[in-house]
């Protein structure tokens, strides 16, 4: 598809704001280490301002997390999420394995834990994960039955 071309738009970034004292050194580095070890996330460290901002890439230039210090930051009920899917069940239970492994050295690792919700001709199994951000993270795998697209 040349730059000219038109699609649809889809999305690209998450954004939410945090207590100024997450995006200092220390909480940068939890958030970091967490996130690129359960997701797969990193770091855009020339985005990076200290206390003020911190830019996770999500997998493609064109997706990321963007956290910005704001004095009210946000908060919301449990279940607030975004989603990202997997090719495979195995993908996700991967992604759960190593946030229960985290989960079980820091309690606080919010999971919930692996539900399939079958539609007959498509199963959505899901997982949730949220550490020190408002938002949960939610993971599915679309299994599509034999013979459906």
């Amino acid at each position: 598809m040349s730059q000219t071309e038109a699609r649809p738009p889809r999305f690209n970034h998450v954004a939410m704001s945090v207590p100024s004292t997450l995006l200092e050194a220390s909480g940068r580095t939890e958030l970091t280490a967490f996130y690129s070890d359960v997701f797969g996330w990193n770091e855009l460290p020339t985005e990076t301002i200290d206390g003020r901002r911190l830019i996770f890439g999500v997998h493609t230039i064109e997706q990321f997390v963007f956290l910005i210090a704001d004095d009210s930051p946000m908060t919301c009920p449990r279940l607030d999420h975004y989603g990202l899917s997997v090719g495979t069940e195995a993908e996700l239970d991967a992604v759960l394995a190593r946030a229960k492994s985290w989960q079980a050295r820091d309690d606080r690792v919010d999971i919930i834990d692996k539900k399939t919700e079958d539609h007959g001709m498509l199963a959505i199994t899901s997982i949730y994960v949220r550490f020190l951000l408002p938002m949960m993270v939610e993971i599915q795998w679309w299994d599509f039955k034999e013979g459906s697209a």
